[in-house]
């Protein structure tokens, strides 16, 4: 069996790329997924919070989002099939980031970076914030950052499920299976070995397997430094409504937004309490002890809160710049990455999946310079610092 492209993971990332260059008529090849678990029970795509932001600090991640926002406004006309568009419940009130006095020169350094790109964001001082958002309690801070436009929230699992529906009615065939190993000779990729047996060779492999991207990158002998980490995502039932709130970004590093009815929230644990863990049991303790008093401190209304549900998920964490790791791998050029989003997968598949394709079918990119994200700067330790990360 052979495909001109195997792309093996078949979450948004790998079914993006795949829309992509299905849809691309200078392409014309055939395009195979291999997908271990089709139900999707674990993957990342159907467990993150699913958001999107232009409030970065590098260029590149703005314009990633400035095009992703884009797509995901007119996704019902990109990905519809037989007339049936997906509703991903696109919903914009901004996020909202808070400063410290110590990390108020870093969030005017991000403003000036985003305001030279044309982003949407107000610097606002304490008095301003309290003003516009009066069930928010001031103490600590020094100033706030809001998206005014183009940043908020949907649903992730139905944009994966898009990429995918809208890949196969196009022509992409996805199977289910697991890829354990590569046939390399020399600087080429020959085939990708599966589970079951069989044997695929290719023209082009394109790794976007999330928190697995380390062990198959490994089965072409390439150290890839992406490691999946535990994400645990609180559903928390407030008895008093917050106005007009968006998602928010407190000094202690948590994050709470409104979803429905109810209000979600989480945190990344203390970098000495995250090992890479495949496990996705959820961490009750990081609440209780270390997110509940600080949501009460800066949200005087959730000291009455209650947690009435709750669920765990991968960020694929790029442990050398928490940025994506995208393209050809310099000594094999028909392997290509699509790796450690740390956390940002489902609001980069967009501009991540037609840069891919077009490396694919172009041998370079055409739309949006992804070269910033490029798999030599591991090989140069030459970080890629992205200071807003969640």
């Amino acid at each position: 069996m052979a495909s001109d492209v195997v792309i093996i993971g078949g979450g948004v990332i790998g079914s993006a790329i795949a829309y992509f260059l299905a849809q691309d008529k200078g392409f014309g090849g055939s395009v195979t997924v291999v997908e271990r678990d089709p139900t999707y029970r674990t993957a990342s795509s159907a467990l993150s919070a699913s958001s999107i932001r232009q409030q970065f600090s590098t260029a590149v991640n703005i314009a990633i989002s400035r095009y992703g926002i884009s797509f995901l406004r007119e996704i019902g006309t990109h990905l519809a099939v037989d007339g049936d568009a997906p509703d991903i419940g696109l919903r914009t009130p901004g996020y909202l980031y808070l400063a410290s006095p110590e990390g108020l020169p870093v969030l005017q350094e991000n403003h000036r970076i985003q305001r030279a790109e044309n982003v949407a964001v107000a610097l606002m001082d304490v008095p301003e914030l309290v003003a516009r958002f009066p069930w928010i309690s001031g103490e600590g801070l020094a100033a706030a950052s809001l998206g005014l436009a183009d940043e908020g929230w949907f649903d992730g699992y139905s944009v994966m499920q898009a990429f995918r529906a809208k890949a196969r009615s196009l022509g992409v065939t996805y199977v289910h299976d697991e890829v354990v190993g590569m046939d390399r000779h020399g600087g080429r990729i020959a085939a990708v070995l599966l589970k079951n047996g069989g044997r695929l060779d290719c023209g082009h492999v394109v790794n976007a397997a999330g928190p697995h991207a380390r062990s198959v990158a490994a089965m072409a002998g390439v150290p890839l430094p992406v490691e999946a980490r535990r994400r645990s995502v609180f559903v928390m039932d407030c008895r008093r409504q917050l106005a007009d709130c968006p998602l928010v970004i407190d000094i202690s590093g948590i994050w709470f937004r409104p979803e429905g009815e109810f209000f979600i929230a989480g945190m990344a644990p203390p970098e000495d309490q995250d090992p890479e863990r495949f496990e996705l049991d959820v961490d009750h303790h990081l609440f209780d002890e270390v997110m509940w008093p600080a949501l009460a401190t800066r949200v005087p209304a959730f000291e009455a809160l209650k947690v009435v549900n709750s669920w765990a998920g991968h960020y694929e964490m790029n442990t050398f710049d928490h940025n994506a790791i995208l393209g050809a791998h310099p000594d094999i050029a028909n392997l290509l990455f699509a790796n450690g989003f740390s956390g940002h997968g489902l609001q980069q598949s967009p501009a991540v999946g037609r840069g891919i394709a077009e490396l694919i079918a172009y041998g370079a990119y055409r739309s949006l310079d992804l070269t910033p994200l490029a798999f030599q700067r591991l090989l140069d330790n030459r970080p890629l610092v992205e200071l807003n990360i969640i």
